[in-house]
């Protein structure tokens, strides 16, 4: 990366750390900044004398003085003013040398790792809340993979929780063909009804020892969900390595708690087994129900087991769950470092999404459904695309808005921050301006539109130091620093476990292009500059299309 081989040159002539480096607050200020405190405070010298000391010897040393053309002091500063020419055809080489994977580095060193996410329940219908486990886990895999992890993707179904025996239940009632319908109303049901739950326990009973007419009827309604889940997997192009299912865990399961137990990690407390974790500050996990019956840490404690057997050197699982599970991961991992596991696992918690008018629930029924917001979304594409494009075929307008619905969903499950709530509001969504997937994904489509009307067929060999010669405006390398940025942010999307980091990027890079694409003459330039800048914009479509695909959207958009 351009501005790591900088950094290492100077850390390198001045005998520092390379991770000390910052970017100053505006480009005026320079391209990069060398804090002084440590340093003087190390040395035990004067902050002026020693501001001088240094950027005489970075002046002085001739491969330095090729690449930093000016250092400025600034208080407790030194901020380097890195070489047009150089800056320009390095970047411009580099990104269009590494058109699918810009920036990759080696940080993980291949560490095997695995991101469990999608857990949904079977017998429910996926919702926006969902919605942002996939997309977040999704992308996570990607950015874990650019900073060279051996990252694999798995789900675990939660088919076997006590919701599937009250949808059975509801199901068999006959309230509805429609599983997530059944689920909302067995629980007010319920509520009206509390001597209901002793049938839908037996109906449990028989789930779990599968037999019988409720075994029989999980099995089909479980079908029906399952069909739902791929439908919606294919939508988001989503695919996972492995998927596991609560069902096929029990027994195993059961025999973990049974071993657990003449362990004395589990104690048995009036007919239910739990684990206490008082001494710990972690409360009391319930494992296993007086009936019989197991809770979700049952299944836990077999897929531990699973992971390890089927990911060999795992270093690291990851679990991709809300943060209402916190608690619950924290009693898990203790019992299964009590037990001698010696992975790493980490649960990744993420905040809720809410609509503008509050917070969602599938017990009450209150939710939004992914499927019923990706054809709003579809749809209002559909009407917008059609008076823009009267000579557009219906099939070109239902593929477009297809392509630009999910880029906007998955855009607005990932610009915020997993410890952040999200407030989903589809109006702002679909605006053409702001923080949004049609404001950026507009400004890679024009870049293409350039490239595409200039005529001009860029070379397989290409002359850099002709290019940066020809690219004179000053924009032209703030555009330039902006792309050599991009390693930086893969760096720390992947150390923060936050995609927002690249989302973020993406909308300040846009805006730098979008005030470029209005500052300049592009095509009408003359000869050279044009065919320059032709091979600058190329770089930039280089660089969106490979932060995009770290959010899992696809690009293939030509026109909006």
């Amino acid at each position: 990366m351009i501005l790591d081989h900088i950094k290492e040159k100077i850390a390198k002539n001045l005998d520092i750390e390379q991770n000390i480096f910052v970017y100053p607050p505006s480009n005026d200020l320079g391209d990069l900044s060398l804090p002084l405190f440590s340093l003087a405070k190390k040395s035990k010298e004067d902050l002026k004398v020693l501001s001088l000391k240094i950027k005489d010897k970075i002046l002085s040393e001739p491969e330095l003085n090729l690449i930093v053309e000016k250092v400025d002091i600034a208080g407790p500063y030194l901020n380097f003013f890195i070489n047009k020419k150089y800056l320009i055809a390095e970047t411009i080489k580099i990104t269009l040398d590494n058109q699918k994977n810009l920036f990759y580095n080696n940080i993980g060193g291949q560490d095997r790792v695995i991101f469990e996410y999608s857990n949904a329940n079977t017998h429910k219908e996926i919702h926006i809340g969902h919605l942002r486990n996939i997309v977040l886990g999704d992308s996570l895999v990607k950015i874990f993979k650019a900073n060279g992890f051996d990252a694999h993707p798995v789900s675990f179904i939660n088919d076997l929780g006590i919701n599937t025996a009250k949808t059975v239940w509801a199901y068999k009632m006959g309230h509805s063909q429609n599983i997530g319908e059944c689920y909302s109303w067995s629980v007010s049901e319920i509520e009206k009804k509390p001597e209901i739950s002793e049938e839908i326990s037996k109906i449990m009973i028989d789930i779990e020892g599968k037999k019988g007419d409720n075994y029989q009827l999980w099995k089909e309604t479980r079908k029906l969900s399952l069909k739902e889940f791929d439908d919606i997997y294919s939508l988001l192009d989503i695919k996972f390595d492995k998927t596991y299912f609560e069902s096929d865990f029990t027994e195993r399961g059961v025999e973990i708690v049974d071993n657990f137990l003449k362990k004395e990690i589990f104690k048995k407390s009036q007919g239910a087994i739990i684990a206490d974790l008082e001494k710990y500050n972690l409360g009391v996990l319930p494992v296993v129900r007086s009936d019989g019956t197991a809770l979700y840490a049952v299944a836990d404690l077999a897929l531990a087991e699973k992971k390890n057997s089927d990911f060999s050197n795992l270093k690291k699982s990851f679990i991709v769950v809300d943060v209402r599970q916190s608690l619950h991961f924290k009693q898990l991992f203790k019992i299964l470092e009590l037990a001698g596991y010696k992975n790493d696992f980490t649960h990744l918690a993420y905040d809720f999404v809410k609509l503008p008018d509050g917070m969602m629930s599938s017990r009450s029924g209150k939710i939004v459904l992914l499927k019923d917001l990706y054809n709003q979304i579809f749809n209002k594409l559909v009407s917008e695309t059609k008076e823009r494009h009267q000579d557009w075929s219906d099939d070109k307008i239902e593929e477009n808005s297809q392509k630009l619905a999910v880029a906007i969903l998955k855009f607005e499950m990932l610009k915020v921050s997993p410890n952040k709530v999200i407030t989903f509001d589809i109006e702002n969504a679909l605006k053409f301006d702001g923080f949004g997937a049609l404001y950026i994904l507009y400004s890679l489509v024009r870049m293409k539109s350039i490239v595409r009307k200039s005529n001009f067929q860029i070379p397989s060999q290409i002359d850099f130091n002709s290019v940066a010669d020809s690219l004179k405006d000053e924009i032209e390398k703030i555009i330039c620093l902006e792309i050599s940025k991009y390693g930086d942010i893969i760096i720390k999307a992947g150390k923060d476990n936050d995609p927002s980091e690249v989302a973020k990027y993406l909308f300040s890079f846009v805006k730098i292009f979008n005030d470029y694409y209005q500052k300049v003459n592009i095509l009408q330039a003359e000869e050279a500059v044009m065919r320059a800048r032709v091979v600058l914009i190329k770089s930039c479509i280089v660089l969106m299309k490979n932060a995009f695909s770290l959010l899992g959207i696809k690009t293939n958009i030509e026109e909006i």
